[in-house]
């Protein structure tokens, strides 16, 4: 993680996703759950990585990945991502989390994760990424 952190942290890429924590997310001490941050960190970053590729892609590896701060129920979540390499059907993502605590109004930096997709055609097998076209 000491390759992405920074003195003043703001957060790197583009919105991908903003949701509330809600009870149903958390443990019994009102701390969201990190399978379930993961999972919408997964979903970011696939939507994401689709459009880089073109089309489907799977995800294949989390890499990197740390808990910096508890997230209360009631938290806006935003998740930024970021592509760090394409290669020929694989994408590199960094996947940023960030918490705007309505109980003390803090913005801060939750964790962050580097994924990586694959390109994958309707039968599931890789294919190449599709060059988007601007």
């Amino acid at each position: 993680m000491k390759d992405y952190e920074q003195e003043d942290p703001i957060p790197q890429g583009d919105l991908a996703l903003q949701l509330t924590a809600l009870p149903r997310e958390t443990n019994g001490f009102g701390d969201i759950y990190g399978g379930w941050l993961v999972s919408q960190m997964d979903l970011a970053g696939t939507a994401m990585a689709s459009r880089v590729a073109g089309g489907r892609v799977a995800t294949v590896s989390i890499d990197r990945m740390a808990f910096m701060v508890p997230v209360a129920v009631g938290a806006q979540l935003s998740f930024y991502t970021q592509t760090l390499e394409v290669g020929r059907s694989s994408i590199r993502m960094l996947v940023e989390v960030w918490s705007d605590d309505p109980q003390s109004s803090e913005w801060r930096k939750v964790t962050e994760a580097v994924f990586v997709f694959v390109a994958i055609d309707g039968s599931g097998r890789t294919r190449p990424v599709t060059p988007r076209r601007s």
